[in-house]
């Protein structure tokens, strides 16, 4: 275009040297003119930028909340459908070299005086502006637990997706963010969890309200753990909800340690002084007592390792897990090779010692995200994902020259413990049930005994 066309000379001086960026587009979008400010902020030369018109699929924009935004929102088309003005928008590019996004403060309005009508378009760069600092990095870094969902589905089976997690998220329910995104929050709910708790959750989302709750949820091993979780809605520049968003404090320890007699009776209250010290007391013992029976009932008196119980109850979650997520899976059962003569001939204090070392062997050689567990009397188990069906072996054969290393056994004290391994490999997607796996490897550990005993014997499913 020549520039002429608008106001001569002088006006294309000014455009030339002006410190904003200025395009001009006919009214069917097309471009006419951009000046170097604006060659310069869009990245482009004269002649890549001529011609092109707001459907071009080059252009790449989003809003200030980071949404693509559709042709019919750029500011030249606003201005068309309006026929009035636009002030002062702010409007991102994404650049394909960078990969980042470069923001803009945007004017436009229509000038109609002449008999060509066009639409002047400025802008200026506000990008540093806008990184004085993250939001992100403040969220990331955030002592509370953040989870964000979409606003889709609240009251549907699946429920609301998970669209981020920060790491306070990860390190409390052993979950990483790559887990957890595109499931449901429903993922961290068990058989513990107040079923009418939810459903106040379901109804304030519905209603798009905030609310508070105390719910109880299990990380990815199953430990449970509470929450003073506070839920509300994220709404865009137009008023919608399109996500809820829920900090979340760990308050386990309050939660699981709350002074029960307190909420017993109120008549308490009126108790001289001389009473309160007994029940505090009182309060301890019934903390112990609680500690102790939750731990009877999940954990082996002897060995301190999982008892049958807790093994089976974390044993399920991460079959379903591998399910989800197309891992294969590792059910192994292990079983100490001539128990009852160590126990004949050393004793059974012995035998609790070798027990013993061997649960500690259990807990050293496998991850924190492992799953195992004393099953029986010198019979153990274990659940492993496996990102590669070939590590099972070498995982069981490690396991093994660790426990005939261990220090009960010995020469001088004239007691050799070996183990035998049975092993049964799965898909993730297979549709074996944690209970048929666990009769594979029962089958190989037999196999093994068979076979010599001191060894190990793989079934893949």
């Amino acid at each position: 275009m020549n520039i002429g066309d608008f106001s001569g000379l002088k006006l294309k001086s000014l455009l030339e040297h002006a410190h904003i960026g200025v395009v001009i587009h006919r009214f069917d979008t097309s471009i006419v003119y951009a000046n170097p400010t604006a060659l310069r902020l869009l990245g482009m030369e004269y002649d890549q930028i001529l011609g092109r018109d707001a459907e071009d699929p080059g252009w790449y924009f989003i809003d200030e909340f980071s949404n693509k935004l559709p042709a019919m929102e750029y500011p030249v088309n606003k201005v068309i459908s309006t026929n009035g003005p636009l002030h002062n928008e702010v409007v991102g590019r994404f650049d394909a070299k960078t990969h980042e996004v470069v923001w803009y403060l945007v004017n436009a309005y229509p000038e109609t005086e002449s008999e060509a009508r066009f639409i002047v378009v400025t802008f200026n760069e506000i990008t540093e502006q806008r990184h004085l600092f993250s939001y992100r990095d403040i969220v990331e870094n955030a002592q509370d637990v953040i989870i964000v969902t979409d606003a889709e589905r609240p009251t549907e089976p699946l429920g609301p997706q998970i669209v981020f997690v920060n790491r306070a998220f990860e390190e409390l329910t052993g979950y990483t963010a790559e887990e957890a995104i595109g499931e449901t929050p429903r993922m961290l709910q068990g058989k513990g969890t107040d079923r009418d708790c939810l459903d106040r959750i379901r109804e304030a989302l519905v209603r798009h309200e905030p609310i508070r709750e105390t719910i109880l949820n299990y990380s990815k091993t199953g430990k449970p753990y509470w929450l003073d979780m506070e839920i509300f809605p994220l709404r865009n520049k137009f008023g919608k909800v399109t996500h809820f968003a829920a900090i979340e404090r760990d308050v386990t320890e309050k939660t699981f340690y709350a002074d029960q007699l307190e909420k017993r009776n109120e008549d308490l209250k009126a108790l001289k002084a001389s009473l309160e010290k007994m029940i505090e007391q009182r309060t301890s013992e019934l903390r112990s007592a609680n500690y102790a029976l939750h731990k009877m009932a999940h954990f082996d008196d002897l060995t301190g390792i999982p008892n049958r119980r807790s093994f089976m109850d974390q044993a399920q979650k991460v079959r379903s897990l591998a399910r989800r997520h197309g891992f294969s899976l590792l059910v192994g059962v292990l079983d100490l090779d001539h128990f009852k003569k160590i126990n004949d001939k050393h004793g059974h204090d012995a035998g609790d010692e070798v027990l013993k070392a061997v649960a500690g062997v259990i807990k050293e050689e496998f991850r924190d995200e492992d799953v195992y567990g004393r099953i029986g009397g010198e019979e153990f188990a274990f659940v492993l994902l496996l990102k590669e069906r070939a590590h099972a072996g070498a995982a069981a054969n490690r396991l093994l020259e660790a426990i005939r290393s261990c220090p009960c056994s010995s020469e001088k004290s004239g007691m050799r413990v070996t183990a035998s391994v049975g092993m049964c490999v799965a898909a993730g997607d297979h549709d074996a049930t944690l209970e048929q796996m666990l009769k594979a490897a029962d089958e190989a550990l037999y196999e093994a005994k068979r076979g010599g005993r001191n060894r190990v014997v793989e079934r893949v499913l």
